[in-house]
């Protein structure tokens, strides 16, 4: 976790194609706007949903998958928490493959998200784990790797799943 350098939004962009995604519901945050939700808005192979409230991205990723389209909801770990009712009820109980990019604004470069000094941060983790919800973490352009996997595991089994970005993503 020494290396300074963020995720490639192109990479990130890529791996999203590779896992057969066109649809991403988002809402703006300082971790991937930059370099990933705006060159993902220009993007002709998908369509950004904007949203006004993150659980409502929730619900459309879920609405998406019955027409048998990919979908994932990008937001910062702060729209998460504030949606863990929705994700709780339609991810999980109803088994539904939402797929999230969650930014985790405040999260420092040299540590881990549970060894954050952020308490917003430092919680996301444990209470995914909580939730019995896969996820991973993308801390560099390498881990990106995991993304089509992850994506395709979430679609195959109808289970929810969160690509924790822990580091501003580069253009």
């Amino acid at each position: 976790m020494d290396d300074p350098v963020g995720p490639s939004g192109a990479a990130i962009i890529s791996a999203l194609k590779q896992a057969r995604v066109r649809h991403i519901a988002a809402l703006p945050d300082i971790t991937t706007s930059a370099g990933l939700l705006w060159p993902l808005s220009e993007d002709p192979d998908l369509t950004l949903i904007r949203l006004s409230k993150e659980d409502e991205g929730v619900s459309i990723c879920a609405a998406l998958s019955y027409c048998e389209k990919r979908a994932v909801l990008l937001m910062q770990q702060t729209g998460l928490m504030d949606s863990l009712n929705n994700i709780r009820a339609v991810a999980c109980e109803y088994e539904q493959p939402v797929c999230m990019v969650v930014g985790l604004l405040g999260k420092e470069p040299d540590k881990a998200p549970t060894e954050s000094a952020s308490y917003g941060v430092r919680i996301v983790e444990p209470v995914l784990d909580a939730m019995e919800i896969d996820h991973i973490l993308i801390e560099n352009t390498d881990d990106v790797a995991q993304l089509p996997d992850t994506i395709d595991r979430a679609y195959d089994t109808s289970r929810p799943m969160v690509a924790l970005i822990g580091r501003r993503v580069e253009p």
